[in-house]
């Protein structure tokens, strides 16, 4: 079994279901994306596998453990770590600041993964002592995610971290996403840049209208034609 499998998801907000028998999976050490056209349920899907959404159907395993009833603070212990689209940094706390609320679960040394973080994003090294919200969009998008990793995570989540970044700040945000993962962080992340997302995946989903349309390696899906035409712009 995956390591992490959000199974036959269904639910919404309210009386009206946005997934309709999802699934999504990833296993240890890999990059799954999710894609699809708007309004597809792709960051549904990953709020429900995050404990975000009520699920009326379908379940939710982490490493074998059923996780559907658990709230995403107690998912965070269990090593899940999600950084939203939008308000991911706090804005008036300095870039350091940042990373360490991101540890406030650990009561532990954090100032090992706090060194890992500025090796992996050496400009936060730079700029540590300045406040996130004076950042540009790219480097914020660094702190989100070396918050989360404060946690020490067994799995990352990310929902569009490329949303409004300029090609070459995506290029580099993908490196360090792959670089994370050869540390054996399981990624999963919702991705509008459908065709550099599937680059760098080990595992492709392809929504539409909160149901599973496609699902192969990253490879196979930039391969398949349908795929190619429908949902990557030939």
């Amino acid at each position: 079994m995956a390591f992490l499998i959000g199974e036959t998801m269904t639910g919404g907000y309210g009386p009206v279901d946005i997934l309709h028998g999802c699934t999504i999976a990833v296993e240890r050490g890999e990059i799954a994306v999710i894609v699809g056209p708007n309004g597809a349920g792709k960051s549904t899907a990953m709020k429900a596998v995050f404990g975000m959404l009520p699920l009326r159907g379908g379940s939710v395993k982490l490493d074998g453990e059923d996780i559907t009833h658990l709230s995403p603070q107690d998912r965070v212990a269990k090593g899940m770590a999600f950084v939203p689209q939008t308000h991911n940094i706090f804005p008036s706390l300095s870039v350091e600041e940042n990373l360490e609320m991101g540890a406030f679960l650990r009561n532990d040394d954090i100032r090992d993964t706090m060194e890992q973080i500025y090796a992996l994003f050496p400009i936060l090294r730079e700029k540590r002592r300045q406040s996130a919200g004076e950042l540009s969009g790219g480097q914020r998008q660094q702190v989100a995610v070396g918050r989360a990793l404060m946690t020490k995570p067994n799995i990352l989540m990310l929902d569009e971290p490329t949303a409004g970044v300029s090609p070459i700040v995506m290029d580099e945000l993908f490196d360090r996403i792959i670089e994370i993962s050869r540390t054996g962080v399981s990624i999963l992340m919702v991705e509008q840049n459908a065709q550099q997302a599937l680059n760098i995946a080990d595992k492709g989903y392809v929504l539409v209208q909160g149901a599973n349309r496609h699902a192969d390696t990253g490879e196979a899906l930039m391969a398949d034609p349908v795929v190619r035409k429908t949902f990557l712009g030939g």
